[in-house]
């Protein structure tokens, strides 16, 4: 049985778990991607808490302020440790919206956990149905494109932590861009807090997790945002395939948006997630 101090639960595993949770009303819970942390969320949280939600986030097993374990790493337990911090909170008729691998984790909670629980689903630059090129799909990524990241995180984190969000992940590596220092260093500074064997281990989880299953098994209303001009999980071989396998789907596509939209665009995602929550 999980057990809760102050801003921390504690899963079955041993693992503290650390989270945010703000405010009352309908719960909204926001699942961050990697390697970052639950600050990720500031914009919406803010914006959600002023709008009469509770707001909840934590930091995933081994990102952020939690515990630096060493495994457990992959999907199948960050599902189970949100499923864990929804038991302590006894969160109920709750959305939640994964950016990412936060994406993909919401989803697995959703479809595995979320029985009785959740009243929606948000996908935000996700990486579902699975970013690895395969057989069943053809369009992914080949593994060397994982294998070189695992190498440069391996090499020099912090340096490989500074250069992503300088470049593609914001897409401030295209012309034009109006590049933010204050963004850049946040998410250097959410990387560095966690563990490299948690950033390493975490890639295979969210490029070789197949979520298809998982897809078809949700049946609450699910909204799928994506931007055309996502460089860290393209659209083509993640949201446009990713709805046609929910029961219940629907996709937004953000022309010339990149992944980390939700920090770049907050405005825009936000009104459109008050949109859809509210709907």
């Amino acid at each position: 049985m999980a057990s809760m101090t102050q801003n921390f639960i504690k899963t079955e595993d041993g693992v503290e778990i650390f989270y945010k949770d703000w405010g009352s009303g309908q719960p909204i819970v926001f699942h961050h991607g990697w390697p970052l942390s639950s600050d990720d969320w500031d914009a919406q949280m803010l914006y959600f808490l002023g709008k009469g939600y509770r707001v909840i986030a934590h930091d995933r097993r081994g990102h952020g302020r939690s515990t630096q374990v060493g495994d457990g790493h992959d999907m199948a337990h960050y599902a189970a440790d949100v499923a864990a911090l929804s038991t302590e909170l006894d969160l109920r008729d709750a959305i939640h919206v994964g950016h990412s691998t936060g994406g993909g984790e919401a989803l697995a909670y959703v479809a595995r956990h979320g029985a009785g629980r959740v009243a929606k689903l948000v996908m935000v630059g996700a990486v579902p149905p699975i970013m690895l090129k395969t057989e069943a799909y053809p369009g992914g990524l080949p593994i060397e494109v994982f294998d070189g990241l695992r190498v440069q995180l391996a090499a020099n984190r912090a340096q490989f932590f500074l250069d992503l969000p300088s470049g593609p992940f914001y897409g401030f590596n295209r012309p034009g861009a109006q590049v933010s220092t204050g963004v850049i260093q946040n998410w250097w500074r959410q990387g560095m807090m966690g563990s490299a064997k948690a950033h390493y281990d975490g890639i295979k989880a969210f490029s070789e997790t197949d979520f298809t299953e998982d897809l078809k098994r949700v049946e609450v209303p699910a909204l799928v945002m994506h931007g055309d001009d996502d460089q860290i999980v393209p659209i083509d071989s993640s949201a446009r395939l990713a709805v046609k396998l929910l029961k219940n789907g629907t996709l937004k596509v953000y022309k010339g948006y990149p992944h980390g939209m939700l920090t770049t665009h907050a405005d825009v995602i936000n009104a459109d997630l008050l949109e859809f929550i509210k709907a």
